[in-house]
């Protein structure tokens, strides 16, 4: 090989580490081998602009939060981060619930306006594309503006199934479109409802398969065209999370059940670009890329933790990466970039961010996640493609071809004490000493 190989490690003590392998003497007793199956497109990596996340960063002197910006958004940072989310409306980490037309009635949504995004989101998401102005947008509502649910009320609930709240509702979402248009924002695809089973004490909003498959077919997808967006409808974001418990004891096959539903439809099939999977839609997408391979999938948010931020916790996210990635999702989207320490929400729940920001200190901690989402995003750009592993430590890792041929594997050693690595790529083999609990990124050069 003309170049060396790069190897970097990460343990809960030491984070980011340049390692050098040796060459091992035979190829055939490898333990990881690199195959010639290619799999899919990769579109990237990000996470979500919340209120709390920009409200946290506002803490940092203005050379840190610069730091920290560079570090999440630009293409030479640590994360070249290149498709993130946005709410539509108020998210479960916004400062105060807010939707962006509370006007009772207004179906032509006379009086709809993104206001409230000027003075917390679009200041965020714009220092994000001034870094990196080919950043995808995508954006899904927790809620509905309240007049439209039943019960009138932010939190629980469902849309009213009315067909001028339906028509209405499906403005609502190109009057959002074009609001960001106008800011200078392209807002790349929508994800018609954040957590379709969830019904939950913050922003929050029930829907079946039926219901999408309707809304999108006959309303969304026409008014769309109607208006001449170019923005994407995405079947998304899925979870099925506790109401759907019952029926993982029946058959695992229900858990695909919004997107079989969706999908199968053909006039709402054509309206639809992908699928977003989230929480325990993890059970449900090898299933549906099985029966949608030309259709384009995205973990859509990072299972978020209880704000501890552990070691124990990173090793169970980069789970996470290795199994979505492994059935088929084309990027993965984290949640909360940053947060005040403990990352409580404004209805009481902690959880985990890539970044802490202490009010006390003034300064920026980068915690175990960061570092997970780091060996996958600084390394894989998009453009690359999934591609093939075999051997007994191919569950614990993921493979990708890079747009410049180089290969990369992001991989884990989960065990408790060190374990050899020995990595055959084509008629060379490399003996990797893996530290007990640690994440790992060994870049090969082009053969």
């Amino acid at each position: 090989m003309s170049r060396s190989i790069q190897w970097v490690s990460s343990t809960e003590n030491a984070q980011w580490v340049a390692q050098q392998p040796t060459q091992a003497a035979a190829a055939g007793a490898a333990n990881l081998e690199l195959t010639s199956e290619v799999y899919q497109l990769i579109e990237g990596f990000g996470g979500c602009f919340n209120e709390l996340g920009y409200t946290a960063l506002q803490h940092l002197t203005d050379e840190d939060r610069e730091s920290v910006l560079d570090a999440l958004f630009h293409p030479e940072g640590d994360h070249r981060f290149s498709v993130c989310r946005l709410p539509i409306g108020a998210s479960d980490y916004a400062l105060e619930w807010y939707s962006h037309n509370e006007h009772d009635g207004d179906y032509a949504m006379e009086h709809f306006s993104i206001e409230r995004d000027l003075k917390h989101l679009i200041p965020y998401i714009r220092e994000a594309l001034k870094r990196n102005p080919e950043l995808k947008l995508f954006a899904s509502p927790w809620s509905p503006p309240t007049w439209m649910k039943f019960p009138k009320a932010y939190n629980y609930g469902t849309l009213r199934w009315e067909k001028e709240v339906l028509e209405a509702y499906a403005l609502y979402f190109v009057k959002f479109v074009q609001a960001y248009a106008e800011e200078g924002i392209t807002i790349h695809q929508i994800h018609v409802q954040n957590e379709v089973a969830a019904d939950q004490k913050f922003p929050s909003c029930l829907w079946t398969g039926e219901q999408l498959k309707e809304f999108i077919r006959d309303y969304l997808g026409p008014a769309f065209e109607k208006h001449g967006l170019a923005t994407e409808i995405w079947l998304g974001t899925i979870n099925a999370p506790d109401p759907w418990q019952e029926l993982i004891k029946k058959t695992t096959s229900d858990y695909d059940v919004f997107a079989a539903v969706v999908l199968s439809d053909p006039e709402a099939y054509k309206y639809v670009k992908g699928v977003g999977y989230q929480w325990a839609g993890k059970y449900a997408i090898q299933r549906t890329v099985q029966s949608y391979p030309e259709l384009r999938y995205m973990q859509t948010e990072n299972e978020c933790g209880d704000g501890n931020n552990t070691w124990d916790y990173a090793k169970y996210v980069f789970n996470l990466y290795q199994h979505y990635f492994t059935n088929g999702v084309n990027a993965y989207v984290y949640w909360n970039m940053a947060l005040e320490p403990k990352g409580r929400s404004t209805w009481g729940w902690e959880q985990n961010a890539m970044i802490t920001v202490d009010p006390a200190t003034r300064q920026a901690v980068h915690n175990p996640e960061y570092y997970v989402m780091k060996h996958f995003a600084h390394a894989v750009a998009p453009g690359s493609r999934r591609i093939g592993l075999r051997g007994p430590w191919s569950g614990h890792a993921v493979a990708y071809q890079l747009p410049d041929g180089d290969r990369v594997i992001v991989l884990a050693n989960p065990f408790k004490d060190t374990r050899t690595l020995t990595l055959s790529a084509g008629e060379e083999a490399y003996a990797f000493e893996l530290e007990p609990e640690s994440f790992h990124t060994i870049r090969l050069p082009q053969a």
